[in-house]
């Protein structure tokens, strides 16, 4: 199993939630983030004309654990979703899962997930 951590833009959360659910991806975190990437924040202007920068920008982390079969179908659906093409756009991070357990039924392993 691989955990699957996205961290993409807010506005584009609703397509990356319901382009993983029409492929059959429907147990998924949501948590709401602030940081900053390469682009190191952004510039404003204020009135007056004076400028101030807003380094720590609000993102949205999804995370997904998937099966190892099923993670560069998974990382391809987030990637087509969450895609502006502009800076800022996000980051995946793919990492191992050693074991997942259902609370209700003690289900462990893919069975689990």
């Amino acid at each position: 199993m691989q955990k699957i951590e996205a961290i993409v833009r807010p506005e584009k959360l609703d397509d990356v939630k319901n382009a993983l659910s029409d492929a059959g991806f429907h147990g998924m975190n949501i948590v709401h983030v602030t940081g900053r990437g390469v682009q190191r924040g952004i510039v404003h202007q204020g009135r007056g004309g004076e400028t101030y920068t807003v380094d720590m920008l609000p993102k949205v982390k999804v995370e997904v654990v998937v099966s190892d079969q099923k993670v560069d179908a998974v990382v391809k659906i987030i990637c087509d979703a969450a895609r502006t093409g502009n800076i800022g756009d996000g980051k995946l991070f793919v990492m191992p899962v050693t074991d997942a357990v259902r609370v209700r039924t003690g289900e462990r392993g893919d069975e689990a997930v």
